[in-house]
């Protein structure tokens, strides 16, 4: 693992209002931040991210984390970073399992959760009788031929795919581990139907977790290890990346877009 450069990720964020080019001059307001394998990876924090963060708190910036998570529920996500001494809020978090949650309800679907036991919480309410709609995230429990068939035969039935994410791969201890987007992409293909997806890097992601800080894309920035889920994702948003060394580094930041290369810094020892 290559180590986090959080002292070049604060100076990146000082450089980020004054370096893109804006014609209206708009200062940056807004910071999010991703967890896993930026602030944290399982169990551990990376070196250094605690300080970091107690710096940041003290700019004149308002901080969110966006996380891709469906391992478990925000509530258990929030007990896993205050144990790590992270100063973080329930309120300034938000996951993909509630972008799914909201396209739920806003389509007033049953869907059959395929998400790990631990996150289900975060869908108490919602009626999952007869379901209507397949929604996956990670859920390595589930992932078997009986589970994956059945979600298989309500798709070719008409049912949605909903993907929470298409991560293809996340950072653990031991290493690195499948995400759920091979299994999404396998009932894509055995299907020939195209899932709706939720997380990062969709744009719409970007837009529901800047929408209640009062700024545009063009006051925030987005810090995270992936370069095509957090940092590409948040630059077609309209936003700049900063890309943190520390977890996945899905590409370099030459294999971005390079129409939005030029607004990515690469922060590291």
């Amino acid at each position: 693992m290559v180590s986090l450069g959080w002292g070049f990720m604060l100076s990146a964020c000082r450089k980020a209002s004054n370096m893109v080019a804006r014609p209206d001059k708009r200062a940056l307001k807004a910071v999010l931040i991703d967890l896993s394998g930026t602030l944290h990876i399982d169990d551990t924090a990376v070196p250094g991210a605690q300080e970091a963060l107690k710096k940041l708190r003290n700019a004149s910036v308002t901080v969110k984390f966006v996380t891709n998570t469906t391992k478990e529920s925000k509530r258990n996500l929030l007990e896993r970073l205050h144990r790590l001494n992270f100063d973080v809020q329930e309120n300034e978090i938000f996951t993909s399992l509630s972008a799914a949650r909201s396209l739920i309800e806003q389509k007033n679907h049953r869907p059959l959760l395929l998400v790990e036991d631990s996150a289900l919480e975060d869908f108490n309410g919602i009626d999952t009788s007869e379901p209507n709609a397949v929604v996956i995230g990670l859920a390595p429990e589930h992932f078997n031929y009986q589970t994956l068939n059945k979600a298989f035969r309500m798709i070719l039935d008409g049912a949605p795919l909903i993907a929470i994410h298409k991560a293809r791969y996340y950072k653990r201890k031991d290493g690195l581990a499948l995400g759920p987007g091979p299994f999404v992409t396998g009932l894509e293909y055995a299907t020939d139907r195209k899932a709706s997806v939720v997380g990062k890097p969709e744009k719409t992601f970007f837009m529901q977790a800047l929408s209640d800080l009062g700024c545009s894309p063009s006051e925030a920035v987005m810090i995270g290890d992936d370069a095509r889920d957090d940092i590409g994702g948040a630059q077609n948003a309209g936003m700049l990346g900063i890309l943190v060394r520390s977890g996945e580094l899905t590409f370099l930041p030459s294999r971005l877009n390079s129409r939005h290369a030029c607004r990515c810094f690469v922060c590291t020892h």
